[in-house]
């Protein structure tokens, strides 16, 4: 069964960090292109970071490059955000996606469920 599952999320205080992991079963995230989107509420989804399979390339969001660092674990099947410097409007439901498009600008392909994110003093 093709899952891809979210963990991570949580509340914290602006300035500080935390790490989103995406655990893949039924698919091997090595050979898709990955990302991280979120969405806030009475907002679109939007891509936050992009790992492309064909290039190798990585490729963030102005609002979050320097802040959030994506990563995968081929030896774990599992894709990270590392977030760090979070402010209030990074306050979002975080998706990963195992995408069809290598630069993930459609959203066509695999995703997970969410898992939200909480950035409040």
């Amino acid at each position: 069964q093709l899952q891809l599952v979210e963990s991570g999320g949580g509340l914290v205080q602006p300035g500080g960090s935390l790490r989103l992991s995406c655990a893949a079963s039924g698919l091997t995230l090595a050979y898709w292109p990955v990302g991280w989107f979120r969405q806030a509420p009475g907002q679109e989804r939007k891509m936050v970071a992009c790992m492309s399979r064909n290039d190798g390339g990585i490729y963030y969001a102005n609002s979050v490059r320097g802040r959030m660092t994506i990563d995968r674990d081929n030896a774990k099947n599992t894709l990270y955000l590392e977030m760090s410097r979070l402010i209030p409007e990074d306050t979002a439901v975080y998706y990963c996606a195992a995408l069809d498009d290598d630069r993930c600008l459609y959203e066509s392909g695999h995703w997970g469920q969410g898992t939200q994110v909480t950035v409040s003093s």
